[in-house]
């Protein structure tokens, strides 16, 4: 059984919290080479604090996916570390959230027998039924342009409100996620075409899919390992 669920920082265990952060290193320091902040074989920053909640995809006891989602009123990402990297950032007043660090294991799903399962989709209907749960009006994030194509053809209505330069010349996005009826049925209905799971278990939150090995996943992520916010976090 995959479950997908939310865990505050406060709440955080100190091995899931060792388990996360040093996923996060090996995907956004060893894979990507972005410049974080790495210490004891993990990776964390300022913005993993009380005001975090993260979304924890497990399988058999072991993450295999995960995202941070920080409320904008908070100090965050968008207005923080990457405010330099465009010309002009200026999120609405709201319940809005700043995602970022999203990465998907894909060695892991390989070893345990489910990465053609639709891990990236599932990631993405998490996404917006906790933020609907939580009351959120939405979710904005920095992506790269290969997360950004990534989340095009998953079918969810995303669109650019801002786009920028990485100190690498690269372009990014500041994008704005919707969460309401509809991107959530677009959603529901990929996953659908390959689950017979009914409309109630995918529009809860949290989420819990059974999964069956080696099936194919039209939506799965690229075997290279893009990761959202494809910049560095100086």
């Amino acid at each position: 059984m995959l479950k997908i669920f939310d865990v505050n920082y406060n709440l955080l265990s100190d091995n899931r919290s060792e388990e996360l952060f040093t996923l996060r290193k090996k995907t956004f320091k060893d894979r990507l080479d972005w410049i974080v902040n790495c210490e004891n074989n993990m990776e964390f920053d300022e913005y993993d604090n009380s005001h975090t909640t993260y979304l924890f995809g497990v399988y058999q006891n072991l993450v295999i996916c995960s995202i941070r989602f920080i409320e904008t009123k908070y100090h965050n990402m968008i207005t923080g570390t990457f405010k330099s990297y465009f010309n002009n950032i200026e999120l609405p007043q709201g319940n809005y959230v700043d995602a970022s660090r999203l990465f998907i294991d894909k060695e892991r799903a390989r070893t345990l027998g489910i990465s053609q399962q639709p891990i990236s989709t599932i990631l993405f209907l998490s996404m917006i039924n906790y933020s609907r749960h939580a009351g959120h009006e939405g979710i904005f994030a920095i992506v790269s342009h290969p997360m950004f194509i990534i989340f095009k053809r998953s079918g969810w209505l995303i669109s650019v409100v801002e786009q920028g330069l990485s100190e690498k010349n690269e372009k990014i996005y500041l994008i704005f996620m919707p969460v309401d009826d509809h991107n959530q049925r677009i959603l529901i209905e990929r996953i659908k075409k390959e689950n017979s799971l009914s409309d109630n278990q995918l529009a809860s939150w949290p989420l819990s899919f059974g999964v069956r090995q080696h099936r194919s996943d039209k939506l799965q992520l690229n075997a290279q390992p893009y990761g959202m916010l494809g910049v560095s976090n100086t």
